[in-house]
Parts: C-alpha cells; structure tokens; sequence
C-alpha cells in the first residue's frame, strides 16, 4: 500500500479551471514513430504506436528500460533533440490539434500550461543558479501574464500545494539546498502551477527511496483527483500501475504489444510479454526457496527493423508466423487488446 499523507485539507481552488471530468478524449496519438539518426545508423525508437488518454484517467504506461517509454513523452512535448531525432510519421492529436504541426510558438503555450511534464531526476531539470521559487514562477509568469510579485506569491502556494513545510523559507532556496523528496516536490509544484489537463510523469520515483516514493505517488494521486488532471504515468513498476492507474499500455521494442484496463490486465494478460513480466514481480506466497522467473535473451536492437515479432526471440510461444509476420494488435473484449498470434493460447496457459 502507498504511504497516506497528513490529512491536512489541500487547497486547490486557485488552481482548478473549470473543466468537465468525463470519458471524452484528451490526447489521441495515432502511429506515432520516432527515429534517432546516428552517424552511420539509424534507431527506429517508436515503431508506430496509438494509444489514447481520456480526461481525468490515470493511464499507466510500462515496459523494460529502452523500450520507448520515455521517448513517447518527449515526442508528445517536442522535447526531443533537433539535430539527432525526429518524428517522422503519425499524429498527436490534444483537443483535435495536432502538436506535431504547431508552430514553435503555438507549442509553447501548451507545453508547461495545458500539458506538463515532471522528468525522472529533478536534480538535471531544476536549472542550478536559480532560486526553485523563482523557476516556478517563471512558468507562470510565461502562461498567465502575471506580474512577477503575484506570480512569486502563487509559487509559495503552489509549493505549500505539494506539502513542502515552510514553503516562505523554501521558495527561496536553490535546488541543492533541498533534498532528493523536496526536489521532486518542487517538480511537481512547478508542473501543476498552471493546472494543466494532462500531466505526464516520467519515472518520478526512480531515484528516491521507497517511503519518499510512497508519499510522491501518494501525492500525485490526491492531486490529479482533487484536480481533475489527467496523468500519464511512465514507469517499470507494476505496483505502481495497480496502485494509481485506471488504464495501462504495456511496451517492447518501441511498440505497444498490450494495452487493458489495469484489472483486466492483471487478471487476463494476454501476450506473454506482459505474462512474463508479472512473474517476475517478488511474491511472498511463492516461498522463500523460489526463485523468481527471468525473461531470457536481450531485447532487440532498433537499428535493424524486425521482421517478425520483435518479442520472438525471448518468447516460449513463438512459431514460424511469429519470425516471419508482425502481429498487428488486435480486440479481445472491451477495451483489451494485444499484438500476439497467439494471445488466445497464451492467455489459457
């Protein structure tokens, strides 16, 4: 279980636009694929991926380190390098807009106000030789015009927000000054300080440990559903994704083999990927003589395109249709959906 927080009430009404919680879309990607261009070489990153997030859900998004996770936010926010990686085919629909056409200075009124973005090391983010208050209140300055006097008084709120204690003290610190847990808060503040519609998170756990882990999660949970944000949730860690999501896509190679509400997933996974990775999560009912199941082989590498399924090699269940035909990702149900030729089989074993 996450860790609860105080029950001190959190104020939010400064915060909240109004906006409708419903099931309408929020962003639609539709065959998004990344390339990153080397030397002598070329990195086939995203392979072509469509997945949608609805207003007010948390959707989950998991797969090994490499398999494009963190590279699908990037290309959401066009943060990616210019001179070595390019989207070259697809669409990013928010509203019905498609940001991948935007003018630079049309994406930036959306990024950091509409969608946020809080990365994995706040540490590398928070720029060294300015104040965390005054980071924050840059962006809102930048996305409401106010002036810097007001906007340094909303960053102490928004920082009282996040439970950061003596947040007068704090607005004023530099980011070394502050601790791995009260970084991340900080990240958070300034992601959440012009109440965004969607919020993707990108592994903003991985480098705190486990009790400041809980209250982070703790936090982004209450927030989003005081909120009424939307949250992409990137990580590697099932627990989380049963924790917090309500939806889930699972990833390999740059593409997406599965995606399922997150009960259906856990009762039903449907492409051995996903199967194998559930076993490998520790489970104390296994007994302590057990060792945990590992998924054999490498994952493959993106310079090469693949011409079967990209999961064949590591796969128990692969057959010659498997090396010689990708598997497109076909329904099994409401809302559950795999790219497996044999998800059927898979899902009885």
């Amino acid at each position: 279980m996450l860790m609860q927080l105080s029950s001190e009430e959190i104020k939010v009404e400064d915060f909240r636009e109004d906006r409708t919680i419903d099931n309408d879309v929020l962003l639609d990607v539709r065959d998004l694929e990344t390339h990153f261009f080397g030397e002598e070489s070329v990195t086939h990153a995203l392979g072509g991926i469509s997945f949608q997030v609805k207003k007010g859900e948390t959707l989950g998004v998991v797969g090994e380190s490499g398999c494009g996770k963190s590279v699908t936010a990037l290309s959401i926010m066009r943060l990616l390098p210019k001179h070595s990686a390019r989207t070259i085919g697809g669409e990013v629909l928010f509203h019905g807009r498609n940001l991948l056409n935007l003018p630079e200075r049309e994406m930036r009124k959306i990024r950091g106000d509409k969608i946020a973005m809080i990365f994995q090391d706040p540490m590398t983010s928070l720029n060294p030789v300015y104040t965390v208050g005054r980071q924050i209140a840059e962006a809102i300055e930048i996305h409401t015009s106010a002036p810097r006097s007001d906007a340094l008084v909303k960053a102490i709120d928004v920082l009282r927000l996040v439970r950061i204690a003596d947040p007068e003290r704090r607005v004023n610190n530099y980011p070394h000054e502050m601790s791995g847990g009260m970084r991340q808060r900080a990240m958070i503040a300034m992601a959440l300080s012009c109440s965004p519609e969607l919020l993707i998170a990108d592994e903003p756990t991985t480098a705190l440990d486990v009790t400041i882990q809980a209250q982070i999660l703790r936090l982004i949970v209450d927030l989003k559903e005081r909120m009424g944000t939307a949250v992409m949730f990137i990580t590697h860690d099932l627990g989380v994704v049963a924790e917090t999501c309500q939806r889930v896509i699972v990833m390999y190679a740059g593409r997406i083999v599965e995606q399922a509400t997150v009960t259906d997933l856990f009762a039903r996974p449907m492409h051995p990927y996903t199967k194998a990775l559930m076993r490998s999560v520790p489970d104390r009912r296994r007994g302590k003589e057990r060792r945990l199941p590992e998924i054999s082989g490498i994952v493959p590498s993106l310079r090469e395109p693949t011409v079967g399924c990209s999961f064949a090699p590591r796969c128990p269940f692969a057959t010659d249709v498997c090396w010689e035909q990708r598997p497109a990702i076909k329904e099994y149900g409401a809302d559950h959906a795999a790219a497996c030729w044999h998800a059927e089989e898979v899902l009885s074993a």
